[in-house]
């Protein structure tokens, strides 16, 4: 991989990275409800989809994706019904107190591993992105150089650039804590959140497949 590529590959990762999108929204709810430090397993659980996603992309599962309707659409469904199943479970939880409304601002809410598990869900929830990890990779990768180290490379940068700012969307919806102590708020913003990771569900079962 030449320089020039890879600051060509660095570009796209600025932009994919820095876009919100359905980690971000993951992430700035459970910061603004638990706090950035619970926030940093959010974070890592969506890097490590984005590993795992890498790694399915190189052994060749995108390529199969592409060809198989069939394939595809179960993928696709499964986690259009997870990432539903997220915003209906953001959408009833109850918050409507003082009182209710401060035991969600306290660290002890969700566990670590919970929250790690649900942003990697989230992380694994959309088939495209395999694809799009496929297409990618291949055009900044040069087949007559080893090619575990360039993946390395691509992969990491990846996840260098989206735990950053994952955290920094984090660390501004941190800074909301304090607005959502009104009574009832902490109810509209898991409403929103809610209602959007439903909304994203929808689109992605409906969209075409390709």
């Amino acid at each position: 991989m030449t320089l020039q590529s890879w600051f060509m590959y660095l570009a796209l990762v600025l932009v994919a990275t820095s876009t919100p999108g359905p980690a971000v929204l993951f992430i700035m709810t459970n910061a603004s409800l638990h706090g950035w430090r619970k926030a940093v397993f959010a974070a890592l659980g969506n890097i490590t989809g984005l590993l795992c996603l890498g790694i399915i992309a190189v052994t060749g599962l995108g390529t199969i994706l592409s060809a198989s309707e069939v394939l595809f659409s179960m993928i696709k469904y499964m986690g259009a019904a997870y990432l539903i199943y997220l915003g209906i479970k953001l959408f009833i939880q109850k918050g409507s107190d003082l009182t209710t409304i401060n035991n969600h601002l306290t660290s002890k809410d969700i566990s670590s591993l919970k929250l790690f598990l649900q942003a990697l869900g989230v992380a694994l929830s959309n088939p495209k992105a395999i694809i799009f990890l496929t297409a990618l990779f291949p055009q900044f990768i040069n087949i007559n150089q080893t090619l575990l180290p360039q993946f390395f490379m691509l992969i990491v940068t990846l996840m260098l650039f989206s735990f950053f700012f994952l955290m920094f969307y984090a660390l501004l919806a941190h800074k909301a804590k304090a607005w959502l102590t009104k009574p009832n708020r902490i109810k509209a913003v898991n409403r929103t959140s809610g209602s959007i990771f439903v909304g994203i569900g929808v689109f992605l079962a409906t969209s075409s497949n390709h």
